[in-house]
């Protein structure tokens, strides 16, 4: 009736988390996810999500595939999917992403591009008028 989850081939569930009083300067890549609650001055690079927590606050650049923001962030943000912005958000700096949701309250001053999916239409004729 209940089943454990199912893990693909190579795929790990790592968390790592910065603790609320942590400070972390320098680069941190991993394929895990990551919750910081704490300051990260520098780079974080991963293939998961990235949770900043209400507390947590992000100078530098953030590469991931999913974010959920509830603190501040303040330079180059690249979500491949879904940026989340939560009510006592604060964005500032250049953001590229997929999809983005903001609740009411939160604070996105920065430039944002949006990687869209654009429908070629290469199969589709061109319409020929009729003449009477």
């Amino acid at each position: 009736m209940f089943s454990e989850k199912k893990t693909m081939p190579g795929q790990v569930l790592e968390r790592n988390i910065i603790g609320k009083n942590s400070s972390f300067k320098g680069d941190i890549i991993s394929e895990g996810d990551f919750r910081i609650d704490g300051k990260v001055e520098g780079t974080v690079k991963t293939s998961g999500r990235v949770v900043i927590g209400q507390d947590g606050h992000v100078e530098g650049t953030i590469n991931c595939s999913n974010a959920d923001v509830e603190g501040s962030f303040s330079g180059n943000l690249n979500v491949e999917e879904l940026l989340s912005l939560k009510s006592t958000a604060t964005i500032s700096g250049e953001v590229i992403l997929g999809k983005l949701s903001v609740e009411p309250g939160a604070n996105f001053n920065a430039s944002c591009t949006m990687k869209g999916s654009i429908k070629s239409l290469k199969n589709e004729q061109p319409k020929k008028e009729k003449t009477a």
